[in-house]
């Protein structure tokens, strides 16, 4: 969460430097700048184009298993434990999925308890190999 919001930062910072610079351009009419605004701004445009090809990966990456939804609805999970599950198989601790998904970490011990319950396992890999088993992850 805290490179998130360091990354973020930083595209802000060099988005506000580069209209600084259009500014500067502008005022004196140098033509240089301009190019070093274009070149800055296709540099943006391709990070934009990577982290979209990033994330439509890892979507893809969950959608090429084929779900036993039927098989959820007979463990009576909840759609908010089949998220901290999906979570769990990422290999994402308590506070991360806490943070992930804007909860407590207290909220995530009780669904993963849950789901340790509702998949008889005794541990969190445990509880995913069966959910692997079982084809819900």
């Amino acid at each position: 969460m805290k490179k998130t919001v360091l990354i973020f930062g930083a595209l802000i910072f060099a988005l506000l430097l580069l209209f600084q610079i259009g500014k500067y351009a502008i005022i004196t009419g140098s033509l240089d700048t301009e190019i070093v605004i274009a070149i800055v701004a296709i540099v943006f445009f391709i990070v934009g184009v990577y982290l979209n090809k990033r994330s439509l990966h890892i979507e893809k990456s969950f959608s090429k298993t084929v779900l036993n939804n039927k098989k959820i609805e007979s463990l009576e999970l909840s759609p908010r434990e089949y998220e901290v599950l999906m979570e769990i198989a990422l290999g994402l601790s308590n506070k991360e999925i806490a943070e992930k998904l804007f909860l407590s970490e207290s909220t995530i011990k009780t669904h993963v308890s849950n789901l340790l319950v509702k998949l008889n396992a005794k541990r969190r890999t445990h509880a995913i190999q069966i959910a692997q088993e079982l084809g819900i992850i």
